[in-house]
């Protein structure tokens, strides 16, 4: 995958079909846009997403935004998918400035070269997010570029969204977010030297420090499955800032893998969190702790979640 970064005076090789969106938590409705332009690619054109670094809520002065997906995770994504190139366009006073009719002349048709444009219902763009997808129909119609206007995919009768999905990950309700996205939702990060206090007590665990812009779920115990190499491992993770062994208020993710005894600090893995089994707590003692993880771990074994 071609990305394209921090970048106004690129210009595409090739006729391309391209997705606009933001593709925060790329859920089930974005794959389903992405799907349009990923059919094109049979037709000879190449796979083009355009989105925006930083993130408009970022831009226009809400402060730090944490997202469903981060940048990076974004593009792990995306090339898996199977999209060519990535446009992470610039989002800075000019070019939020930049009008819809001169957005699509310019960036679409000329940099892009366009042949095909697919957007959701409620695409905005260009100064004041006055351009629609009426607009990019009309203008397609005058450039020579296809337009297809994709209606929003449903569950449960209601449309699914990114804010749906935060609602529902900030409930702790991970088997609801997994549905929503059409993948379990998941933290990665390089393994980190935690406290070693599982080791010392017969379980040791894995440390994340997740991405200051990734959104978590609340505190608390979670069944996972953890990626690495190729491979899935069981698990049990605590997300949250272990009260009963530190009184730092650093959030972390700590995970307990079953059947696993490799050393792989230093090493990148992805955790998928499953189902929410119980909120963090702090524990009298470390031994009362132990208890209550050997009892996590054991109830963990008899839970069959699987990718």
């Amino acid at each position: 995958m071609r990305l394209i970064q921090g970048r106004t005076d690129f210009c595409l090789d090739k006729a391309c079909a391209v997705a606009i969106g933001k593709f925060d938590g790329i859920h089930r409705g974005h794959q389903a846009l992405l799907s349009h332009i990923l059919e094109k690619k049979k037709s000879g054109l190449e796979s083009a997403v355009f989105t925006f670094d930083p993130v408009p809520a970022v831009f226009f002065g809400k402060g730090q935004v944490r997202e469903l997906t981060t940048r990076e995770e974004k593009r792990r994504i995306f090339q898996r998918l199977g999209v060519d190139v990535l446009i992470e366009f610039p989002l800075r006073a000019d070019t939020a400035a930049i009008s819809p009719a001169a957005f699509i002349e310019e960036i679409l048709a000329r940099r892009m070269r366009a042949a095909y444009v697919a957007a959701g219902t409620d695409v905005t763009f260009g100064a004041g997010g006055a351009g629609d997808g009426a607009m990019l129909a009309a203008y397609g119609d005058r450039l020579g570029f296809a337009v297809e206007v994709i209606d929003k995919v449903c569950a449960d009768g209601r449309e699914i969204s990114s804010s749906r999905i935060r609602r529902a990950l900030e409930a702790g309700e991970m088997e609801q977010v997994t549905e929503l996205i059409g993948f379990p939702y998941s933290v990665t990060g390089t393994v980190v030297h935690g406290r070693r206090l599982g080791r010392t007590i017969g379980m040791p665990t894995v440390n994340l420090l997740p991405p200051g812009d990734k959104l978590l779920p609340p505190r608390g115990v979670y069944f996972s499955n953890v990626s690495y190499g190729g491979n899935h491992y069981r698990s049990i993770t605590n997300i949250g800032c272990k009260p009963t062994v530190s009184r730092e208020k650093v959030m972390g993710v700590e995970t307990y893998l079953y059947d696993f005894n490799e050393d792989i600090y230093g090493r990148e893995i992805t955790v998928n969190l499953l189902g929410f089994k119980r909120p963090e707590m702090k524990f009298d003692s470390v031994e009362e702790l132990k208890r209550q993880m050997e009892k996590d771990i054991a109830e963990g074994k008899m839970v069959n979640w699987y990718l």
